[in-house]
């Protein structure tokens, strides 16, 4: 019984979702577009801090350039999100609330396991403090990380992806 238990949430965790999934209930947090294969509203996929939590969070320690000290950072890894969203391209561009935009290739996400985090040492982030969502790098994993490419890619206040 407990190995069919355990092969069932094996292949429930590595379902790969097809089409429309179900719309968020909290206010908008994420909006994304482009190249997808998924969506939820209008050929786009919008998340809240809910439904982006729902696809599983992971935490990491790293230093940055924005804060002092090793700081715990918690959330969505960019893969999962791009894989439940059938992200098909090479680049994501990353706006932030205050219209910064980058570019980020799609392979730094497995590359590096970078999170669009949602906490900072256990607290949810809030706009002034760089939230309510960021893309950090484990910047301490490797020394390329620590280089201004990687900082520049790391959006801070991300409201919408496209993928291209």
């Amino acid at each position: 019984m407990r190995l069919i238990v355990m092969l069932l949430s094996l292949v429930v965790s590595t379902q790969v979702w097809a089409g429309e999934f179900p719309k968020p209930v909290g206010k908008i947090l994420l909006t994304m577009s482009g190249n997808i294969e998924n969506t939820n509203e209008d050929g786009k996929a919008v998340f809240d801090i809910a439904s982006l939590e729902k696809l599983g969070v992971v935490s990491f320690q790293t230093t940055s350039p924005w804060y002092n000290g090793r700081t715990t950072f918690t959330g969505v890894p960019m893969q999962k999100l791009m894989d439940y969203v059938g992200a098909k391209g090479t680049i994501v561009k990353v706006t932030a609330l205050n219209d910064y935009t980058t570019i980020i290739p799609l392979s730094d996400f497995k590359k590096y396991n970078v999170i669009l985090a949602l906490k900072i040492n256990g607290q949810y982030m809030r706009i002034r403090d760089k939230g309510p969502s960021f893309i950090v790098y484990p910047y301490d994993s490797l020394p390329e990380l620590n280089t201004q490419i990687y900082y520049a890619r790391s959006a801070w206040q991300v409201s919408k992806m496209s993928i291209e």
